[in-house]
C-alpha cells in the first residue's frame, strides 16, 4: 500500500493534499482497498460551508456505502467530475486522478490535527 508523505491524513481514511488554503480530498489506498470495487461516487455539498467531520457525501462499492467525512472545515469548492463516469479511477489512483473534492479551509488551525503518514501507518497497522 502506498501513502505519500507529503499527504495528511485522517483516522477516517481521507487524505488530504493542502495548496495554501485550499485542500484536495480523497480517500487512501487502505480505504479503497477495503471498500472493494467501487461503482458510485455522490457529492451533493458543493458550495456548501462544513464543519470538520461533517459528511459531505458517499462512496458506494459494490457490497457497501461508507460516508466521506470532511477532514478540515471549509467550503467545498469544486467536486471532481471524472469520477462521475469513471468511479473506478478512485480504486486505481486514489492519490491521483480518483481525488474527490477541493475546498476551501476556513479554520487553518485543524491542519495542525491531521495525521502524517507515519502516524496514518501506525493508525491501520501497516
Amino acid at each position: 500500500m502506498d501513502f505519500p508523505s507529503d499527504l495528511k491524513y485522517t483516522k477516517d481514511h481521507e487524505w488530504v493534499k493542502i495548496a495554501g488554503d485550499v485542500a484536495t480530498i480523497g480517500i487512501t489506498d487502505f480505504a479503497q482497498r477495503e471498500l472493494g470495487d467501487i461503482v458510485y461516487v455522490d457529492v451533493s455539498t458543493i458550495g456548501e460551508t462544513l464543519d470538520k467531520e461533517a459528511v459531505f457525501g458517499t462512496v458506494e462499492a459494490v457490497k457497501t456505502v461508507s460516508d466521506l467525512f470532511m477532514p478540515l472545515s471549509g467550503e467545498v469548492l469544486e467536486v471532481n467530475k471524472d469520477i462521475d463516469s469513471s468511479p473506478e479511477i478512485v480504486n486505481t489512483d486514489p492519490y491521483g486522478k480518483g481525488w474527490m473534492i477541493k475546498m476551501k479551509i476556513t479554520n487553518a488551525a485543524e491542519v495542525g490535527e491531521l495525521l502524517s503518514a507515519d502516524d496514518y501507518k501506525k493508525l491501520i497497522g501497516a
